[in-house]
């Protein structure tokens, strides 16, 4: 079986950009975070903090106390956006990049020539050395090579920090066997017990059990695609339908207040609602919560027509919001995520709702977005949360990046959005 994919994994990537953009924090611990506050966790952590017991999730208060000497960032995704692109032209100079899997992840195909072993051993080096001339020595990458790109996904966790490893088809599957079943990915908390109630507690046990015990562990064809991807197999997953999406965001301390909650609360929403429509979507259902301080919670949700339409979405929120419990201490996050989607031209529309003036207005305000940047126009209940963003950086959504903002001028006739850039911000 030949080695047909290449997958690069940027080693501690938000953390690697600080070090590489700022001299003073190289070979320092360093701790990436989206505020400035003990209360708060850590997004990610440097390889000379990972040596402390410093990892992803843990509570700034906590690392502090774990290394005196840590580096306490406050995230930067403008940066880290500039960087990721940067580092994909790096890549595409040495083999094509077939698909973008997250900031810090792709994965290339190897065709031709390129599969052959020394071939792609020569490329995965001429990837390292491009991207320390080209981008930076501080950032750097765990390359595997393997007959698909799970398995190629999985060589990166062999060898951390720079790796590079290469899984031939003919050392399966014992070269997997040192590996812990959390470590394969596709495989969490839930799967992981499913495995140990069917006996399955080593990698080893998971690579001799069957297609159809396999296929029972997970309840669907996905058992036996795992089965199939753990022999390198390449496995081609149908086209999915989206079911949801939102947003959801950890209120800085400012922004601890019931006014500041639910600016944030508009503005979340506002950005769902631009995502629904350029992939071209109606959503009748919709979820908000609110955490609190005090580890409290609150949620509601309403079912409503099928629309796209920002205004009649901000209504039905704000009239959750008026419903919600009495709060006992400061917000902390809030989320909204818009439920049971269908393609616009899969719905029928109410007689009622009918507004095509409407649905071109909304068309126009994508469009001055997409061209002079996603804030350009919007509704007033997010501008509190707008202001505060402006002098707060906003968390990291890790998988969608958008190009590096242009300012670009609007063409004469634009009637309809061209193309609303995916917003990297998972918050206001």
């Amino acid at each position: 079986m030949p080695l047909r994919a290449l997958f690069v994994d940027f080693n501690s990537f938000f953390a690697s950009v600080e070090q590489q953009a700022e001299s003073r924090l190289r070979n320092r611990p360093v701790a990436v975070v989206p505020v400035l506050a003990d209360s708060t966790c850590c997004i990610a952590a440097s390889y000379e903090a990972r040596q402390f017991g410093i990892k992803t999730g843990t509570r700034v208060g906590e690392a502090k106390r774990m290394c005196r000497e840590l580096q306490v960032v406050k995230a930067r995704p403008q940066v880290y956006i500039e960087y990721h692109h940067r580092l994909v032209a790096a890549v595409e100079s040495c083999v094509p990049v077939k698909a973008i899997l997250s900031i810090d992840e792709m994965t290339c195909d190897l065709t031709g020539s390129m599969m052959r072993r020394d071939v792609n051993v020569c490329i995965a080096q001429q990837i390292k050395k491009t991207i320390a001339r080209k981008v930076g020595v501080h950032l750097t990458c765990s390359i595997g090579i393997a007959p698909n790109s799970f398995l190629a996904k999985t060589a990166t966790e062999l060898q951390k920090r720079n790796g590079l490893i290469v899984i031939e088809s003919g050392e399966l599957p014992q070269r997997l066997y040192a590996l812990k079943l959390r470590d394969l990915c596709g495989i969490g908390s839930r799967i992981e017990r499913r495995l140990y109630l069917q006996g399955i507690l080593s990698v080893e046990q998971l690579c001799q059990s069957s297609r159809e015990k396999l296929r029972r562990v997970w309840g669907s064809i996905e058992g036996e695609r795992f089965y199939d991807n753990l022999r390198g197999e390449i496995v081609v997953r149908p086209l999915t339908r989206k079911s949801s999406l939102g947003h959801s965001h950890v209120l800085s301390p400012e922004q601890r207040t019931e006014s500041g909650a639910r600016a944030v609360m508009c503005r979340l929403l506002q950005k769902a609602v631009a995502r629904l429509r350029k992939t071209e979507y109606f959503a009748s259902e919709m979820y908000i919560f609110v955490k609190f301080v005090n580890r409290e919670s609150w949620n509601d949700k309403a079912r409503f027509s099928f629309t796209s339409d920002p205004r009649a979405l901000m209504q039905i929120m704000l009239e959750l919001w008026q419903k919600r419990l009495p709060e006992y201490s400061a917000p902390l996050a809030v989320g909204v995520t818009l439920y049971n989607l269908r393609l616009h031209n899969q719905c029928t529309l109410s007689l009622f709702d009918a507004d095509h003036s409407q649905h071109n207005l909304n068309c126009c305000v994508d469009n001055l977005n997409a061209h002079f940047g996603s804030t350009t126009i919007y509704l007033g209940g997010a501008h509190e949360a707008l202001v505060s963003s402006r002098s707060t950086h906003s968390p990291i959504a890790f998988q969608h990046i958008p190009e590096v903002f242009v300012k670009a001028p609007l063409p004469r006739h634009a009637t309809k959005s061209d193309s609303l850039k995916n917003e990297f911000f998972s918050s206001p």
